[in-house]
């Protein structure tokens, strides 16, 4: 469980058991720590942003393998109701 004011050796098992609940399915829900932060946070992309629509885009590489996991989660990430506290 996520404890509220408290930053210590928990918050990053905090954060990852947050992420496979609400944002993971499938493999990448039971995978290891280790296998989650490779496929997660090693990225082959480029950040652009377009001059006339002002919008920012992560570009994901074609040949990453594991493209559709990160954008489904960043989906799911985007979807997530907006906490009013």
């Amino acid at each position: 469980m996520l404890r509220e004011g408290r930053a210590g050796p928990n918050t990053t098992a905090d954060l990852l058991a947050w992420t496979r609940l609400l944002l993971l399915d499938g493999a990448l829900a039971t995978a290891e720590p280790k296998q989650l932060r490779y496929r997660l946070r090693h990225v082959a992309a480029r950040i652009t942003r377009t001059v006339r629509a002002r919008q920012t885009r992560l570009r994901i590489a074609e040949t990453w393998p594991w493209p559709t996991e990160r954008s489904l989660a960043f989906a799911r990430l985007a979807a997530l109701p907006q906490s009013t506290t």
